[in-house]
């Protein structure tokens, strides 16, 4: 059976290209040694089940532990009704440990007890009874909520002191978010756990990064390997730029560009296959990208990605920053500075889903902002999206579930309708200054035949009440993208946001940046 890049569920050496599992989790066994109850968290499909498992493995075949991976994700029927839900979690338990164990390592019928102690009876009776020391690790942990999780971590803290002969050695808790006491564990709703933490025995936490370049092209070097087919510098560079190494957006890259593409093993995979492959992931919104979206209308999410798109991110206090290790927890911003959206495939997600429902009451025609040699009429475009606005520009915005940026999700959800016949618009998001950055990129035929691509940049500004007017800033901001994009014009969009009620109408006016620079700028 030949490897394939996998998209679903953990992987396995023998059917699919991976990075070694023991490579993902280089902390964990030296914390086990250290007989450690800590936790493992990532954003979903990162390879969390996959390192735990291999780990498992390892620890059980060397002779020293009895290690254990099985899942808490059934137990989150159970809500708030701790009972079922510790029930749920044990006999999960019970059947992974007659798949993964020995018969005198697997754990012992658990002794009658009330509710909220029956997961603790049966790991103490397990220690006790098992000849070598139990290293269990609770996947999906998060999944249970309010009370069952409450319990569950209590049942564990109450028997860290009797490790490792009474008590499981080592524990871990793998999951989406960090504990943090756990307090967004009911929905984010920190009054639900109490002041005191559940789980305060946690000596550390462990987060499964993303890949780094390098692993990146290691991974896909495997396909190489065993095909023969070449994944060329720019084409891994390519994917680095879009995935910024996140591990199901690196092999759902590689998959769609392998079997649903199917480019043919004779041809090297290049960076033009990496730029189909990536719009054509965006478009599919497949459950990895769309569980990410509908992240977004949930009010902690939108607190830390508003301010983002907006460019108006300032940090403080502690509830923001509770907010932003959510959303980092969630993978939907990166986990270092500055402070941005993940990764490229993402923060074009995050901008379609978010204009999508006005996308679809647009009424633009793509071919009627075609020039002859099938450039795009940039004037004309401007033009109508100035009188599309005045006409609609308001009721559209109220409908957008960020008003901060809903001027400019309707600008960019009426580009987006315009080049979806072929072109493409890459955005950057100034956090701190203000400013959204849109590069459209447009590819047409000169009169020769040649391949050629049309590029034109945006700046989008907003002039929010009590600020002053923000040509001048806005026009050496649009200065500066114009000199790294290379480009010797471009445009610059304010939208008036001071008085929502008063009517303006958009007008165009000339200008010229602080490098000289040509500048059509649009007043909305």
């Amino acid at each position: 059976m030949k490897r394939r890049f996998n998209t679903a569920g953990p992987c396995r050496p023998d059917w699919h290209y991976m990075i070694p599992a023991e490579r993902r989790l280089k902390e964990a066994p030296s914390l086990v040694e250290q007989r450690g109850y800590f936790v493992v968290h990532a954003p979903r499909q990162t390879g969390k089940t996959t390192a735990l498992r291999s780990l498992a493995a390892r620890l059980t075949e060397a002779g020293h532990y009895a290690a254990l991976l099985f899942s808490c994700e059934a137990g989150e029927a159970a809500g708030d009704d701790y009972g079922a839900a510790e029930q749920l979690v044990v006999a999960d338990m019970a059947r992974k440990a007659e798949s993964a164990l020995p018969p005198e390592l697997r754990p012992p019928e658990p002794p009658p007890a009330p509710p909220g102690s029956v997961l603790g009876g049966m790991l103490a009776a397990w220690a006790r009874r098992c000849p070598r020391p139990l290293v269990l690790m609770f996947d999906e942990i998060d999944s249970l909520r309010g009370q069952s999780l409450i319990s569950v971590l209590r049942q564990l803290r109450s028997g860290y002191a009797e490790r490792p002969h009474a008590f499981p050695s080592s524990v871990i808790l793998c999951g989406m978010r960090d504990v943090r006491d756990y307090k967004a564990a009911s929905g984010g709703d920190p009054e639900r756990l109490g002041t005191a933490s559940p789980f305060n025995i946690k000596l550390e936490s462990v987060r499964v990064g993303d890949f780094t370049r390098e692993e990146l092209g290691e991974l896909y070097a495997q396909h190489t390997e065993d095909t023969g087919q070449v994944f060329t510098e720019e084409g891994v560079s390519r994917a680095w730029e879009a995935t910024a190494g996140q591990p199901w957006l690196v092999n759902a890259l590689g998959r769609e560009i392998v079997e649903k593409m199917a480019v043919p093993a004779a041809e090297p995979i290049e960076g033009k296959h990496v730029q189909i492959a990536r719009e054509r992931l965006i478009l599919a919104r497949a459950t990895h990208l769309d569980s990410l979206a509908h992240r977004l209308v949930e009010p902690r999410v939108r607190r830390v990605i508003e301010p983002v798109l907006a460019g108006t991110y300032e940090g403080g206090g502690d509830s923001y920053e509770d907010d932003l290790s959510y959303a980092r927890d969630l993978g939907l911003v990166a986990s270092d500075r500055p402070l941005r959206i993940a990764n490229p495939i993402y923060r074009e997600v995050v901008a379609r889903v978010l204009s999508s429902a006005v996308e679809d009451r647009i009424p633009a025609e793509p071919s009627r902002f075609l020039l002859p040699d099938g450039r795009l009429a940039w004037r004309r475009l401007l033009r109508a999206f100035a009188a599309f606005w005045s006409e609609h520009g308001e009721i559209l915005s109220a409908g957008v579930p960020y008003p901060e940026v809903a001027p400019q999700l309707v600008l960019m959800a009426f580009l987006q309708r315009v080049v979806n016949g072929g072109g493409t618009i890459d955005r950057e998001y100034g956090v701190g200054r203000g400013r959204i950055d849109l590069l459209v990129r447009f590819p047409y035929r000169k009169a020769d035949g040649a391949p050629a691509l049309q590029r034109r940049a945006m700046e989008l500004k907003a002039w929010r009440r009590g600020e002053r007017d923000p040509l001048r800033r806005g026009l050496a901001q649009l200065d500066e993208y114009l000199a790294r994009l290379r480009l010797r014009r471009g445009t610059l969009v304010v939208f008036d946001a001071r008085d929502r009620l008063a009517a303006r109408r958009p007008r165009f006016e000339q200008a010229t940046t602080p490098a000289g620079r040509d500048a059509t700028v649009l007043r909305a």
